[in-house]
């Protein structure tokens, strides 16, 4: 497939359908009506939608036998992502008959070669980032499709489509070297703290990767890129930073009436009082990201003060569940050690006479054994840690990398390691403070309980 030629496909067949990217995927080729199918290991949410949008799921490994619903091989398309385990028998049918199999960043680089691709990479903030920018370019008249790897609180889905529309933003993961399939016309890259050292090797191949992402940015386009971040490429450079001059740079960075606002500068403009929708700095520099590049794109001041203020965010991105006087709990997809230094930072700032309980799920052997010691130093903000069991995705266990060891490593007077079915009882026990559920496992799943009983204390937000 040099280009997406879909009127030779009668039907797409997505392997992990219920992941936020690939849900996506399904969804862009189910509303140019070819028939969208797919496999999932779990019933959710999300693959609910998809079946209430006329899509077909099965929670099945059905092998072989699935071939008996679908078309000829020639008519299909199968996408699968890295999380889909090698010995999935239906995976394995379709590799030995011959079957058209793309992975889904193969299929997100076919997107961006026909349509002009504004791309988010970055260890951390690309979600946001991202969903941030197609709430921006949304509110233009410039208006994009857009690929998210969150559900946009804005517009309650992980996908937007506009026919009109040229550009298409696309949140570019690192993960399994997925961002090097893409054609970026312009891009923001938020940070290149190292991660995914199981796929990369050491930190150095993983900045690599990046150089070469950048490599592949249109020299026509644009590089949005954090201040202190040195990467090569042929396409124009715009630099922003919230603590020193950069190209886009924040001053005044305070809260008012219960909303963060900053002062915004660049090539001799400042704008004033610009009001953000989300807290926290981090969300200050990301919406500096975006400000870089829709500037770019030469959308007006105007514009982009009224998206900023009006974005309301991303499930599971500082998500506020229960806003009480005394008692809030907040949900946050954070899981490397950088993430959770912001999340805390923001929390400790904006309830500061509150006592702290943070719920962790560290994700991945690998990561929680890269990172051991950078975790147990963040968390330890807390002044109460819950850890739950290491949450393995893709990964069998490491010898000695648990939730035990990574307790240990703190000294905190209230830490304790607790199963995941606990959690409730424990949160029963809370009467005033902030209560954090963090990690990206499936600790998601106790997030509606959680603020159930919360709130059944009180009726009141």
């Amino acid at each position: 497939m040099n280009k997406l030629d879909i009127t030779t496909i009668k039907c797409i067949y997505f392997l992990g359908i219920g992941g936020i990217g690939m849900s996506a995927l399904a969804r862009y080729f189910n509303a140019q009506g070819i028939n969208v199918r797919g496999y999932d290991k779990t019933p959710s949410p999300l693959t609910q939608t998809l079946v209430d949008e006329g899509i077909t799921i099965n929670f099945n490994d059905q092998g072989e036998a699935i071939a008996k619903d679908l078309p000829s091989k020639e008519q299909m398309l199968v996408v699968y992502t890295p999380a889909v385990p090698a010995s999935m028998q239906e995976f394995v049918f379709f590799q030995s008959n011959g079957y058209k199999i793309l992975k889904r960043a193969e299929v997100l680089g076919l997107i961006t070669q026909s349509s002009k691709g504004l791309c988010v990479a970055g260890t951390h903030g690309k979600t946001t980032t991202s969903t941030m920018l197609a709430h921006i370019m949304q509110v233009s008249s410039l208006k994009c499709n857009a690929f998210l790897g969150g559900i946009s609180s804005n517009y309650e889905t992980n996908y937007l489509a506009d026919t009109s529309s040229v550009f298409t933003v696309i949140e570019a993961d690192e993960f399994d070297r997925s961002f090097l399939k893409l054609s970026p016309f312009a891009s923001i890259i938020t940070t290149t703290d190292p991660d995914h050292l199981d796929i990369y090797g050491d930190k150095e191949n993983f900045q690599k990767g990046f150089e070469e992402y950048a490599s592949l940015i249109d020299p026509v386009g644009c590089l949005v890129v954090r201040k202190g971040i040195h990467l090569t490429t042929k396409a124009p450079v715009r630099t922003y930073s919230v603590t020193e001059e950069a190209d886009y740079f924040a001053s005044n960075i305070h809260y008012r009436d219960g909303q963060q606002w900053m002062d915004v500068h660049f090539e001799g403009n400042s704008w004033k009082n610009v009001g953000l929708g989300l807290p926290g700095i981090h969300n200050a520099e990301n919406a500096l990201a975006c400000i870089a590049l829709a500037d770019f794109l030469g959308i007006n001041e105007n514009v982009i003060r009224e998206a900023l203020e009006s974005f309301k965010g991303v499930k599971r991105r500082f998500d506020v569940h229960v806003r009480k006087e005394n008692l809030v709990y907040i949900d946050d997809y954070a899981h490397h050690p950088t993430e959770i230094h912001a999340l805390l930072n923001s929390v400790k700032k904006m309830y500061p006479e509150l006592p702290i309980t943070t719920i962790f799920q560290p994700h991945l052997f690998s990561r929680t054994n890269d990172f051991m010691e950078e975790f147990a130093d963040e968390l330890a903000v807390s002044d109460t840690i819950i850890l739950l069991p290491i949450y393995p995705a893709r990964e069998l266990p490491i010898p000695n990398v648990t939730s035990e060891k990574l307790a240990s490593l703190m000294n905190n007077s209230s830490i304790q390691v607790i199963e995941k079915q606990n959690v409730l009882e424990y949160v029963s026990t809370i009467e005033k403070g902030v209560v954090l559920t963090v990690g990206a496992g499936d600790i998601d799943r106790l997030v509606t309980p959680i603020k159930e009983m919360l709130l059944s204390r009180n009726n009141e937000l």
